[in-house]
């Protein structure tokens, strides 16, 4: 995954609360693993409103409870094939938010005041080195995990986290190797 440092532009702006991930990314899309091709399947039932318009600009701000219900993996893959790199909303689902952490979709967690503030502007820059949000000349802090926070300034996924320890890894199955099979006493 691209390791993320600091997200600028234009602000796409979904004004509901409580968006689930199957409004996200219908279940009839989930015949797949790859994590790509999704975008196109977005919010599918939606897009279908009359006056339906979801630019895919870098930054989504969104209402309350964002990514709520199922564990489903394809709403965040969904929603970085857009063109999303950041989401903003007062709160997000737990599963939804880890899942986004994972594979380098940065959510970022404001007060409710500050994210209408993001989405009247239409243009923010997210700086996830210094845990800022910058919008019409004034920045507001945010939280992320110090895991998560290291992982996507980074770029490093699972298996790049596991990678940067194949050395010690190495040296383990050597010394196993040389002693032999486990062998069990009952």
């Amino acid at each position: 995954m691209e390791p993320i440092q600091t997200i600028q532009g234009a602000v796409s702006v979904l004004d509901r609360a409580d968006v689930d991930t199957d409004q996200i990314m219908p279940k009839q899309f989930l015949k797949r693993v790859e994590r790509t091709g999704f975008g196109e399947f977005l919010f599918f039932d939606w897009a279908k409103e009359p006056g339906w318009n979801l630019p895919p600009n870098p930054i989504l701000a969104t209402g309350r409870n964002f990514g709520c219900g199922s564990s489903r993996e394809h709403a965040p893959w969904g929603l970085q094939d857009y063109g999303f790199r950041a989401i903003v909303a007062p709160s997000f689902g737990d599963i939804f938010y880890n899942n986004c952490t994972k594979i380098g979709l940065l959510p970022v967690v404001l007060a409710e005041e500050d994210v209408r503030a993001v989405m009247a502007a239409r243009e923010a820059t997210v700086d996830l080195e210094r845990g800022v949000v910058a919008v019409d000349g004034r920045e507001v802090s945010f939280h992320i995990d110090e895991d998560a926070r290291y992982r996507l300034l980074n770029g490093l996924d699972e298996i790049g986290i596991t990678l940067q320890s194949s050395g010690a890894i190495d040296d383990f199955e050597r010394t196993r190797e040389r002693s032999g099979p486990v062998t069990t006493s009952l």
